[in-house]
């Protein structure tokens, strides 16, 4: 699981197939890995697909993938994620446990093979944690739900 480097992870990854870019690390551009459309998909808008991204992965024990859209698919595609961020664990890695964005069409829209459509990253599990009821938290308030203003 590890490689030579103690900062560094290897995973064990499976192409669905051979018409989309192998997946790359841009060391010291941005920790989020790019994934793309395995196929050709044509939505009308308001209907729904489960893009198929290509790939199966085997995650390291005590890690997730986190994906969501990459910040120019609604703008290029005009597709929303319905669940706004996916969640894949380590136990998702059988053969034909293949990756996919669910996709929402605000407007009709065509994706290509190789389109790059949605991007993740991997995080560790959370710890187990406990919760220890208290009558105040004795630290300032910061004035409620939407207190930091306006850019």
């Amino acid at each position: 699981m590890n490689s030579s480097s103690t900062n560094s992870l290897e995973i064990s990854i499976k192409y669905f197939t051979d018409k989309i870019d192998k997946l790359t690390y841009i060391n010291g551009v941005s920790d989020w890995i790019d994934l793309r459309a395995a196929s050709d998909i044509r939505l009308k808008k308001g209907e729904f697909a489960l893009i198929p991204l290509g790939v199966a992965m085997k995650l390291p024990e005590g890690y997730e993938a986190h994906v969501v859209p990459r910040s120019s698919t609604y703008k290029n595609f005009g597709i929303i994620q319905t669940n706004s961020m996916g969640v894949i664990d380590e136990s998702y890695c059988g053969d034909n446990d293949q990756w996919f964005m669910p996709a929402l069409a605000m407007r009709d829209t065509v994706i290509h093979v190789n389109d790059r459509i949605c991007q993740f990253r991997i995080m560790k599990h959370q710890p187990v944690v406990s919760f220890s009821e208290v009558k105040e938290l004795l630290q300032p308030d910061r004035g409620g739900h939407g207190s930091t203003g306006r850019a």
